[in-house]
């Protein structure tokens, strides 16, 4: 009995042993096999190459991808002496050579003993679908999902029966919706049944977006005739999709222009509503905001990198002080003198804004200054076909915050109630104890003050140059005069009209041509509302 067991066992690690060397060898010769597909592209042209990656992305080994990923981006090689292909990575005056099929290394040659292998973009187009098909069943759902996305980008007639395979084993839902939207891209470009392809193009409609317009336009000069009404009217409702996604997608840059320009120009509504000032200083004091904002990073970066998150949030107080300040000094010096003569102020303040820039070119020098984006605005994201920026939209939040508490200033303070008296009626609220020299100075200070808190979420957008202000002055002024001189609504619509008008135009008539039909807008609509759109209410102002 004994003895009969002890020979079972020897019988069964026999048949063990004669399996696991049946195994190695066909793995050997697998690995041969391809080994062989990869030496073979340094022999042959673009078609035989990827003819070849379309063969090695059948044999579904997965540990080829790098290889594959080396050929696209330039880095496969092949050696002079053996004809042996290999992925390669530099090492000085050398290269490291990796087996494409183990990933191994296997010695150091010098780069004159190897000769590059070409690629085309026909080429890398063939190859990210096969790195697609052989990262389908990736034990990692993301690598699944990037591998779907990217057959969906680049369907392949060969990609069906992988990605039918994947889709039967996904467990995620997620990842699913898109192997089966990459199936019908793929079944597309197949000779599949009529029907199938119907239910395909039905899928890929479904799908939306620029890419399956790009799918469907490129299956109708070679489909099936009874395929092409399914394919047109598929192309008509894409882009019809496509339009409306477009019109939102203007939408949303008008209004983030239209944010910059309330930013820019709400200072300016206060200082020339209650005071009457043409202040052609303006744009430098949104200048000098960036300038703050460039300087504060550049001592976080050097002394406290770890805060450089906080940068904007320590820049807006500085920058409104510094402003502010500079707006205070120069109604104190120079704008006191010359109330009721407004061309003079105009050239008073025009002769500032040169020298404000001059001072700055000397001091940061005439080029752009570095300004990064806080990791909180760093990105975008996507809402349908709409790209939406973060930096963008905190603008956006920013402006409205900013028109908010201003609001709130100008409505429920001693002085806001002040400057509203101002405003309506200088005499009367001067007969009434208000002091309307400081009035003047407080409010100059504060719209330059607001004007530069501007500058500092210009800089999350814009160059920060000596020029910076000059691209906005003249917005700026349209925007009040627009909205109504001193009036904040009308600075609130006028902005946000004019950035949406603005990209609404640009499409048709270029950035250039765009302005000016806009200036033109704003002159005929001036001749029926001088006032613009929401007048001011008050005796001075009647009279």
């Amino acid at each position: 009995m004994h003895v009969g067991l002890t020979y079972r066992f020897i019988q069964f690690l026999f048949v063990a042993f004669c399996v696991a060397l049946t195994v190695v060898a066909t793995d050997v010769r697998a690995q041969e096999d391809l080994r062989g597909r990869f030496n073979a592209l340094g022999e042959g042209s673009f078609q035989e190459n990827a003819k070849q990656i379309e063969a090695l992305a059948a044999s579904g080994d997965a540990a080829i991808v790098p290889a594959l990923e080396a050929y696209a981006e330039g880095d496969l090689y092949q050696r002079k002496s053996d004809k042996q292909v290999f992925a390669v990575k530099p090492a000085g005056s050398n290269f490291i050579l990796i087996d494409p099929v183990t990933g191994a290394e296997a010695g150091e040659e010098a780069k004159s003993a190897l000769t590059k292998i070409r690629v085309n973009n026909s080429l890398r187009r063939t190859i990210r679908a096969a790195i697609g098909s052989l990262t389908l069943m990736s034990p990692d759902s993301n690598v699944r999902l990037q591998a779907a996305q990217t057959i969906l980008r680049t369907p392949t007639a060969d990609a069906v029966a992988p990605l039918e395979a994947a889709i039967a084993g996904e467990a995620s839902p997620a990842v699913k919706t898109v192997l089966q939207q990459a199936r019908a891209a793929s079944v597309l470009v197949s000779d599949r049944s009529v029907e199938e392809k119907k239910s395909a193009v039905a899928a890929i409609v479904a799908l939306g977006g620029r890419d399956s317009l790009s799918l469907l336009s490129g299956a109708r000069a070679s489909a099936d005739p009874a395929l092409l009404p399914d394919i047109g009217a598929g192309i008509a409702t894409i882009e019809g999709s496509l339009a409306i996604w477009g019109a939102g997608q203007n939408v949303w840059y008008g209004l983030s222009l239209g944010s910059v320009l309330l930013l820019a120009a709400i200072g300016l509504a206060i200082t020339f509503g209650v005071m009457g000032i043409i202040n052609m200083a303006h744009g430098e004091m949104v200048m000098l905001g960036a300038y703050t904002t460039f300087v504060v990073q550049d001592i976080i970066r050097t002394s406290f990198p770890g805060l450089f998150d906080w940068s904007l949030a320590i820049a807006l107080p500085l920058a409104f002080l510094v402003t502010g300040f500079v707006g205070l000094v120069m109604e104190r010096g120079i704008i006191r003198f010359l109330y009721g003569r407004p061309l003079e102020t105009l050239l008073a303040t025009w002769g500032v804004s040169l020298i404000l820039q001059q001072a700055v070119r000397s001091i940061f020098g005439p080029t752009n200054q570095e300004v990064g984006n806080p990791s909180w605005m760093s990105g975008a994201f996507q809402i349908g076909e709409m790209t939406v920026t973060w930096n963008r939209m905190w603008i956006i939040v920013f402006a409205l915050a900013v028109f908010s508490a201003l609001l709130f200033l100008l409505k429920k303070t001693p002085m806001g109630l002040q400057m509203r008296a101002v405003t309506q009626n200088r005499r009367m609220a001067s007969s009434m104890g208000i002091r309307t020299p400081w009035v003047d100075a407080l409010t100059f200070a504060l719209g330059s003050g607001i004007a530069g808190i501007a500058g500092v979420a210009l800089s999350q957008i814009d160059n920060v140059s000596p020029n910076l202000g000059q691209g906005y002055i003249i917005d700026s002024f349209m925007v009040v005069v627009f909205g109504g001189v001193g009036n904040l609504w009308g600075t609130l619509v006028g902005a946000f009209t004019l950035g949406i008008l603005n990209k609404f135009l640009e499409p048709y008539a270029g950035a250039v041509l765009g302005k000016i039909l806009v200036l033109v807008l704003i002159i005929l609509f001036i001749q029926k509302r001088p006032r613009g759109l929401f007048a001011l209410k008050g005796r001075a102002v009647e009279a």
